[in-house]
């Protein structure tokens, strides 16, 4: 882990796991079936899975196989955030989050590709692979926590249309219609 990414870690110490269950709870139960709040709540399940799928790989190949996976789930995800529920809410009045949702995104892509130049099975992959880890499940408490509640709660039932129907052809558009809703 590099020094940068020490300073990070130590600058922001993860949640506790029953303080990401509680949020994730109090999500789960303002989303309706299949809405923008439902679609994003299952996005960041098969990012958590993903994730576990690189930890768990045994060899090189199924390693960067599991790592490709992982970035194109993580990239599609960020784009229709940004392209779609940043937008909304900055709108909202919520623009200190929204920024802060644009600037860890940017973030994780960055870690990311530096990620790739690493050797897969070498410790080095693993501690960055953990250190981006931790750095998108706090931004996942984040939005999970309020930012999101607070969007649901605020915006009316055509912008919640829209936001549902937009987030879906965003992350479409670049996961592809096969890939996890």
């Amino acid at each position: 882990m590099s020094v940068l990414d020490r300073l990070i870690a130590a600058v922001t110490p993860p949640e506790t796991e029953q303080a990401r269950l509680e949020a994730r709870t109090k999500a789960t139960s303002a989303a309706a079936p299949g809405d923008w709040l439902d679609q994003i709540l299952q996005h960041h399940m098969d990012l958590e899975d993903a994730f576990a799928e690189v930890k768990a790989s045994a060899d090189a190949a199924g390693r960067s196989a599991a790592l490709n996976q992982l970035g194109l789930l993580l990239t599609g995800h960020a784009i229709a955030e940004e392209a779609v529920i940043y937008p909304a809410l900055a709108e909202d009045g919520e623009k200190a989050h929204a920024g802060m949702g644009y600037d860890e995104q940017a973030m994780v892509k960055v870690q990311m590709a530096l990620l790739e130049k690493l050797d897969p099975m070498s410790q080095d992959f693993i501690d960055k692979l953990e250190h981006i880890e931790g750095a998108v499940a706090h931004h996942m408490y984040a939005e999970e926590g309020n930012w999101f509640l607070d969007l649901k709660e605020k915006a009316s039932a055509a912008d919640q249309a829209m936001l549902t129907r937009r987030y879906a052809e965003e992350y479409e558009r670049y996961v592809g219609a096969d890939m996890p809703a």
